[in-house]
This record gives structure tokens, sequence and C-alpha cells, in this order.
């Protein structure tokens, strides 16, 4: 029997495996041609992840080596890659050292970090990088030349502006973003979100324009672009878009909800239009007599008759035939009866009008039902696979579970505010290693009443349902009068998972087992698709249920990480919108289990959160939450521990960037309700560090960026933000020398597949797997395991 190897056995062996491997490398003759002015190094055979070792598959990256223009001089930063990790030192990991030439000729080795600042450099200078291992130099990067600024401008090719059905005219600007290496050659591509003017909460009457998503090179070539068409509402809750190598080939996938009407349409070299051709209709959809040409986007007119349709059948509804729903309209309107069911038409429309003009409005003055336009409540709706460098379509299959109705069963009608196509249209994606290995993607459909969660792998060929997660409805005595948040739902598996998912959900291993689960917001599910908890806890008395065991519920805002190093096990920051019927308005929980660890009752809608290392003198990252305008409930900042640290000076709450050298975390701020305002990076303590002049934040008081996350250069992360007229991508680089050496953060698999879910709906950061602080312990980083 053969004996594993013990922890010196196996750095000892991966040294001299990376050792092998960099001399081969140093064999090679330099890249001949070098990368263009103003753009990152690329390199067609660097050292990249990939090993035979048994953790999760993650992407082949090249030295993501960039240059930048300081008044110091130029100022270089390069990527450490996991498996050139070989142990820990006392300020960063330990592995690969690295020389770095200028103009062919050597000027420096760097040993304790993954960055350089030239004095002597000029705007000509051409620089490249070299691994060295136990004395053995390994292949040069491409070259870089630098930029003439700390920033680097993607160009962007912005859609065409539209008109409406109701002759309101909109234009487009570039929203969110995610990066994936769609061709195999060690550099990140764009997928960038075009948001229409018009987009609109789920929550919001009236008529959008179409999203498109487009691919870009680093140069600005647009690759291919996806119309998602009329019957996918424009939004931060309808389009998640999932980018990343599911199969394992080396090229990054696209994975999204599509419908009838979606166009996939590529591009020649010379920006000209090569192709357009629409997603493939499943069979059963064509036979149904379905068509790309089909529109069902409802006019407020068309609302009206769909709601008069729906009362014409009233009679045949299952909850109805069961006896779980009022027999009549006019009982549930409670109103006095006047009409023999079936409804005959003129009846439906007497009761549509009474409906839209009387009960609604009577349960709130929103409810300005004649005024509904612009949703989708009917048509088929479909998953699509796509190959991230071509567009092409590689699988497309019903969206499951498709919608069933315009969310009468989903409580869309039941409360006070009357919201068809609400709760029944909250989307959620995410990316998780279930297995520890592969890459599976996650879709997610509600989450206020019934609530639906399904995991697939994909092969390269086909998707694979791995489980399927689902509450069912929450059962309603009146469709119309009925308050199901908070409520179980009918399949008792799943039904304590109700009420308790956010605007976004993680991927993180819970639980230590080497697979990461799927948290939810107050709910966590296991790998296999099981629930691991769903969090309740005791109301307190000044609450509206006091004493009462209830769900922690939803919530804007959760981060998921090791927040607290001196405990085990990875922590849980959320804030909660439930007001005096939530138990919390923050708390911090374990997230192995959910219990909670310290929280704080607001009896408000807590709306936003945040958690970083804003504090260097305290131990462990630092929490906060908001407090609402004119508010007198605590709020404020505690240490990871719950050491209430006070209400002054709390940091923003719209986005953290990990941009000093100390590994402290600094704040993107750009938050506007009325007039957009250029974004910042703020340090609690230094102030203001980043202008980002020319540029603007997305979706107004969430204030996100397009992407925060660590695209090239060292572990640090850039800032992409849209130019004020979306001409352009703009990539922000930290530009501070630092003395820590820590290999990308793209290759810990929790923050990689955070990256990947950050455009989802309201944006939250990523989190590594382990605590990244000012103080970090640097032999508690986990050396990465990749294959």
């Amino acid at each position: 029997m053969r004996l594993p190897l013990g922890p010196r056995e196996r750095r000892r062996a991966a040294t001299l495996a990376l050792a092998a491997l960099l001399t081969t490398l140093a064999t090679a003759p330099p890249p001949a041609t070098a990368a263009p002015p103003s753009a990152p190094a690329t390199s067609t055979a660097t050292v990249a992840t990939g090993g035979a070792g048994a953790g999760p598959r993650l992407e082949r990256l090249d030295r993501g080596l960039v240059a930048a223009s300081t008044p110091g001089g130029v100022f270089l930063s390069w990527r450490l890659l996991g498996e050139e990790v070989t142990g820990h030192g006392a300020t960063g990991m330990t592995g690969a050292d690295f020389r770095v030439y200028r103009d062919g000729r050597p000027i420096a080795t760097v040993t304790g970090s993954t960055n350089h600042l030239d004095p002597a450099g000029t705007p000509d200078s051409r620089y490249q990088v070299a691994p060295v291992a136990e004395g053995h130099e390994g292949r040069r990067s491409a070259v870089a030349t630098p930029w003439l600024k700390s920033f680097f401008d993607i160009r962007l090719t912005k859609p065409a502006d539209g008109v409406t059905p109701a002759g309101e005219a909109y234009t487009y600007s570039a929203n969110d973003v995610s990066v994936g290496d769609v061709d195999g050659d060690g550099q990140y591509e764009y997928v960038v979100k075009w948001d229409p003017s018009n987009s609109k909460d789920v929550s919001q009457r009236g008529w959008t324009g179409n999203t498109y998503l487009d691919t870009y090179e680093l140069d600005g070539t647009l690759r291919w672009r996806l119309d998602l068409g009329v019957n996918i509402r424009s939004g931060a809750h309808y389009t998640q878009f999932l980018v990343y190598d599911f199969d394992g080939d080396g090229r990054s996938e696209l994975m999204l909800k599509t419908a009838p009407g979606t166009k996939i349409i590529r591009y020649g070299p010379r920006g000209q239009v090569v192709s357009e051709r629409y997603v493939t209709m499943p069979r059963a959809d064509v036979r149904a007599g379905h068509s790309h040409a089909d529109d069902y986007r409802l006019s407020a007119e068309g609302y009206f008759d769909h709601l008069v349709a729906m009362f014409e059948k009233w009679h045949e509804h299952p909850e109805v035939v069961a006896g779980r729903w009022p027999r009549t309209l006019e009982e549930a309107f409670g109103i006095a009866p006047a009409h023999t069911y079936p409804l005959s038409h003129e009846a439906a429309v007497e009761l549509a009008n009474h409906f839209v003009d009387v009960y609604a409005p009577g349960r709130s003055a929103n409810n300005r039902l004649r005024e509904f336009a612009g949703f989708v409540v009917s048509g088929p709706e479909y998953l699509s696979v796509l190959d991230g460098a071509s567009g092409k379509e590689l699988q497309t299959v019903p969206y499951k579970p498709g919608r069933g109705d315009d969310g009468l069963m989903w409580g869309d009608y039941a409360m006070a505010r009357v919201e068809p196509a609400n709760r029944v249209d909250r989307f959620l994606s995410a990316v998780a290693y279930l297995d520890g290995r592969r890459p599976s993607a996650v879709f997610a459909r509600g989450y206020y009443t019934r609530t639906t969660l399904v995991a697939y792998d994909w092969d390269g060929r086909r998707l694979k349902e791995v489980w399927y997660a689902d509450s069912g409805h929450v059962p309603m005595a009146n469709p119309f009068n009925a308050s199901p948040h908070g409520q179980p739902g009918t399949n008792p598996k799943y039904a304590d998972i109700t009420t308790q998912g956010f605007h976004s959900m993680s991927a993180a291993d819970v639980d230590g087992d080497g697979r990461q689960e799927i948290v939810y917001g107050a709910a966590t599910l296991d790998d296999d698709g099981d629930v691991l908890y769903s969090s309740f806890a005791e109301a307190p008395p000044q609450s509206n249920v006091p004493g009462q065991t209830v769900r922690l519920g939803h919530g804007d805002a959760m981060h998921v990480g090791d927040l607290d190093p001196d405990r085990p096990g990875l922590e849980i920051w959320t804030v909660h919108e439930g007001g005096r019927s939530a138990p919390y308005g923050w708390a911090m929980r374990d997230a192995a289990t959910g219990r909670v660890l310290f929280g704080g009752y607001s009896g408000v809608d807590t709306g936003r959160g945040m958690a970083g290392d804003v504090d260097p003198a305290i131990r462990g990252l630092e929490a906060w939450s908001s407090m609402p305008p004119g508010q007198t409930v605590q709020g404020g900042l505690w240490s990871a521990r719950g050491d209430y640290l006070g209400r002054d000076d709390v940091p923003g709450t719209n986005m953290s960037i990990r941009w000093a050298a100390d590994m402290t975390t600094q704040l993107v701020n750009g938050t506007a309700t009325t007039v957009l305002q250029t974004p910042t990076i703020d340090d609690r303590r230094r102030g203001t560090l980043l202008t980002a002049e020319g540029t603007l934040t997305n979706n107004w008081t969430k204030g996100n960026p397009g992407l925060v996350a660590d695209v090239f250069g060292d572990w640090r992360e850039e800032l992409l933000v849209r130019t004020a007229d979306s001409s352009a991508l703009r990539v922000h680089l930290s530009t501070e020398v630092t003395d820590r050496k820590l290999y990308t953060l793209m290759h810990d698999p929790q923050y990689r597949v955070e990256v990947a879910r950050q455009q989802t709906a309201y944006n939250q950061p990523a989190y590594p797997s382990f605590y990244l602080a000012s103080d970090l312990d640097w032999s508690k980083v986990p050396v990465p395991r990749t294959r």
C-alpha cells in the first residue's frame, strides 16, 4: 500500500516539478511579437494552472504583466500563478521569484512581491518578467509597454438607440461586466451587458428596450453580440449571465436565460456583421406555433385582456377546484355575489374592471393597473449555453422551472401592493464547485415565496441536471389577500427556504468538506442540493411578532468569507429588510450552521451592509450596516467579534475593493439618486485614493462599478467602470508598490466563482476562501491545489 505524502514531501515534490517545468520552458525562444501599446502583455506559453492535483479545475492564466506610467517611474505588476506556489514565507507565498527585464536587459530580481517600480522607465520602454525557481529561469512573458496613465480603455461598440411601442425613446449605457478566457490564450475577455435607459426594476411598470451582451477582446475587438430580444425584460433582476469554463476545455462558455427572439450576431475583423442567428427553439414550441417573431410583451390593454381571460377560467384553477381558494371572485374580493360560474365574457370584464379600478387601488394607491405595460407573463423561456469565443449556440433547453402563471400563485396579487410578474420573475445565478473539482452552474427563480434552484453540469455537448430544489408554492387561503412572506412552501423537504433568499447568492465551502455549498441568503443548500440549514431566530419584544421563532428573512446585501480569523470556518454578514417582522436588521452568522453570532434588531428595512478591513488596528474584518435617513435605529460599525465601534464615519456600502498595498479594504463610492456622480475609491483613514474622472457607476443608488476583480497584475483588484459616454470600459490599476506576495485571487476557487456571480442582481464583492486583511497570517493562506 502506497502511503500519501506528508505536507513537507508534497511541497518538495511541487518545487521539483516546478523547477523541471521552468527549466524546460527556459529553452523556448521569447515571443516574437510584442503586445500592442497600452495593453497588458499576453503570452501563449507561460506557466499556468492545470497540474495533476486533486483540487478544483481553474483557468490557465498567463503572466498578466501590465506597465503604467506614474510620476515616480513605470509601475509593473504581474501574476503569481497558483501552481507556482510551494509554501509560505514571512511576508508572502513562496515559490517562483521573478526577474524583470527592460528593453531585453535584466534590471531587477523581485522576491517579495509581484510588482516593481522602475524609476528609469520611459513611455517607450519594453518590459518582460520571467519566473525563477531554484536558480532556474523560466520563459519570459510577452512584452508590455507602459500605459500613459494608470488606466486602460477597452473600446466599446454601443448599440443603437431605440423607441418603445409607446413611442418613448431610449439610449444605451454599459452596465455589468464579467470576464472569462473564451479563446484559451490565458488572457481574459470581457463580457459587457448593455442596459437601455428605460430598464426597470421588476416591480416597476413600463416598457424597456432590449438587453444586449457583448464579448470584447482587450483591444476593443467585438467578437459577437447577443440580442436577448423583446421577450426578456431589461433590468437588474432579469438577466443573470455566467461566464465560465464549465467543461474544462480551457475556454469559457456563456450560460443564461433566453427566449424566442434571442439572436446571436457575429462580427468580422473589420467590425462587419457576418452572421445573425436565433437560438434554437425546441421542437415542442415550434409544433405549438411559437416563432421568433412573437412579441409577448403586454400593453396596458393587453394586460386587461389577460386578466379577463384569467377570470373567465377561474372555476378551472386547480386551487379553486381543490377548495383551497374562494370558489368565486366575488368572495375573494369581499363583495356580494353577482355572477354564475363559469363566468361569461361580460361578467369577467365587469369583475376585471372592479379589480383594476376599485379593489386594487383600495389596497394601495400604487396599484395603478391601468398603466401596467411592458411585462412578459407568458411565452416560452429557455436556458442557453453559448460558445464564449464565437457565440455559437451549443444547447438550448426549457428554463426550469417555468413561470406557471403571471405571479398569482407566487403571491404577486396577495400583498397590499398588487405587482403582477414581480416575485415570479426574480432570477439569480452562480457558479459552484459542487463536487470539489468541476464547476457547475446554478440558476434560481424566486426567493420571497416559492423558491427554486437548479444545478447543471456542462460536458461540452449537453447539460446534465445535478439537482433541483423547489420549496413549492406557499399556500394561500385567498390569492388576492394574503401574507405569503415568511410562510413555508408545500414541499416538506424545502419548505423552510422560502423568503430566505437575497438579491444575490454565493458559493463557498462552508462545512470544510472540499465541496462548495450555495449560500442562499438566510438559508444554505449543501453541495448535493439538500438543505444544510435555514436560519430562524426569536423575535424581540419590540417587534410585531414578539417571542415567535421566525425566519431571518430576505435582505439586499450578503458577504461570505473568513471575516473573523480567530474562529474556525467562514462567517456570513447580512442585512435584512423584514422590518418589524424580522428578528434582526443585521446579523453575523456562522456559515457552517447558520447560527447567529451577533446581530441587532432595527424594525426597518436595513437596505445596505458591507464588510472589510477598514481599520487595521482592529482584529478581523469590520462589518457595517446602513441607517435609513431619519431613523434612530442603531446602525453603524462592528468588529468581526461583535464589538460595537460606533455610528460616526461609517464607510460606504456600494462596493469594496482591495486597492491598497497593505491589504486593507477600500470602498468604491459613486451613489446617485438624481444625477450620476464621478466614482471614487476611498480609504477610511487616508481619504480619497482615486477619483475616476470621466467615468460613471451603474444603477443609481446601487452605485455599482461594472466589475471589481483581480483581472491582471498582482493580487489587488482592478476597478472596471464605464466612461461617461459608454464609449469605453475603463480599467483602473492600483500603482501603489506593495511588498506582499500573494498568488492571483482568481486562483482561489471561492473568489473566482464569486467574481463570476458578481454581475447577478445587486452586485456584491467577491471574497476569497481565506482571511485576507492587513494582519494576514501567511501560514493560514491555502496553497492552491489546482488541476
